[in-house]
């Protein structure tokens, strides 16, 4: 964000420039990830926090733990664990199919590395994700509510 010669403190600036983007559309949904913003608009991450924060006050926006930031009333707001299985609920999907990246995970979801590393750690707790082949992971199991398959 280019630096303005302004009264307004730097933390209004992103949160006017994340508001115009709600009200044209740009934004219809989840907002990009905290780290995203701190990169796009180049402040610190409390700078960031302080916009969010304005934005929540106003009502325009809400935080779902572990899920990230949306505008009020849109979005899915579970956890990020149950949007992840979901995965695994797909009619393609079968035991022994290689489970997506972190970073695929981040991109896909816009969630932080943190969250969705804490979503995998969920999901191999219950077994349905594990180390395969090489560095990535694998489906071992199938969540409840699907027939199972094998590969």
């Amino acid at each position: 964000m280019a630096q303005q010669s302004s009264p307004r403190g730097t933390y209004l600036q992103v949160s006017e420039s994340l508001r115009q983007k709600i009200d044209s559309g740009e934004i219809s949904e989840a907002l990009p990830s905290q780290a995203a913003l701190v990169r796009a608009y180049e402040v610190s991450r409390s700078t960031v926090e302080r916009a969010l924060a304005a934005l929540k006050a106003e009502g325009l926006i809400e935080s779902v733990q572990g899920a990230g930031w949306f505008v009020a009333g849109t979005g899915d707001r579970r956890p990020l664990v149950e949007r992840v299985t979901d995965l695994l609920r797909g009619e393609e999907t079968k035991v022994g199919d290689r489970f997506p990246t972190e970073k695929e995970l981040c991109e896909r979801f816009g969630a932080s590395r943190t969250a969705v590393r804490s979503a995998i750690a969920q999901m191999e707790g219950r077994g349905l994700i594990g180390k395969g082949a090489g560095r990535g992971r694998e489906v071992l199991t199938l969540p409840a509510g699907r027939e199972t398959q094998t590969a």
